[in-house]
């Protein structure tokens, strides 16, 4: 079922059945500020830079340049080239705005950053240096981008959500692997989860449903993974 779109009194495409919980524009602003710095192709960037310069010991053998490009690799991968990727679709025409707003917008987007998820993984999964939580943290994106497409059929999930489910249950796999003090990095993630998927809400861009779903998308996802690579 595809969504149909209405346009508001703002000139704006909305879902019928998805409204803004809030008309104050501040709190729209904040919702879209928050909405675009943890944007779904941002997320995993920003777990990766935790665990090369935050986290005490998972890159401690990696010089300065391999760290470097640890974090260049996982911005290629997950933000550049999908975002790249949608803007050329929406110059050619394929899509009606790089925000996505259908299923069918997002069908060929997903696809993409499907490929560049399952590339990232093939290559680091295949260095025998590169911590294998690392590899999971890939796979669980390449598995929460499946999870998308295959429910992108039947409904708009949020993808914004999928993104912080997946970093929230990745921090906890790490976090009860190792012995380190993780409560502080834990409540940022979940304060980061929270307030994501309420500017979803705020903004009228899903409803509950697409974004407790999308939530607990990630967490699966992630869950395979770690099952996958460090079991």
């Amino acid at each position: 079922m595809q969504t149909t779109l209405q346009v508001n009194e703002n000139g704006n495409m909305v879902s019928p059945d998805v409204q803004p919980i809030t008309t104050n524009p501040v709190l729209r602003f904040l919702a879209k500020f928050i909405s675009y710095v943890f944007h779904p192709c941002f997320v995993p960037v920003y777990v990766v830079l935790f665990l090369v310069y935050e986290h005490p010991n998972m890159f401690v053998g990696f010089s300065p340049r391999n760290k470097i490009l640890v974090v260049v690799q996982a911005f290629m991968m997950f933000s550049f080239f999908p975002i790249i990727t949608t803007l050329l679709l929406r110059a050619l025409k394929f899509i009606d705005s790089i925000h996505l707003p259908t299923q069918r917008d997002r069908i060929i987007p997903l696809i993409a950053s499907m490929t560049w998820y399952f590339w990232i993984w093939h290559v680091w999964r295949n260095l025998p240096d590169y911590p294998k939580e690392l590899v999971a943290l890939a796979l669980g994106v390449f598995a929460a981008s499946i999870i998308a497409m295959l429910s992108n059929i039947k409904f708009k999930i949020s993808l914004h959500a999928i993104g912080v489910g997946t970093m929230v249950t990745f921090l906890i796999t790490v976090a009860l692997q190792q012995s380190l003090h993780f409560a502080v990095y834990l409540s940022i993630a979940f304060i980061i989860a929270g307030l994501v998927c309420t500017a979803r809400l705020l903004s009228g861009s899903h409803n509950s449903f697409q974004v407790y779903s999308g939530f607990l998308a990630g967490v699966a996802a992630q869950l395979i993974a770690n099952v996958v690579v460090l079991s």
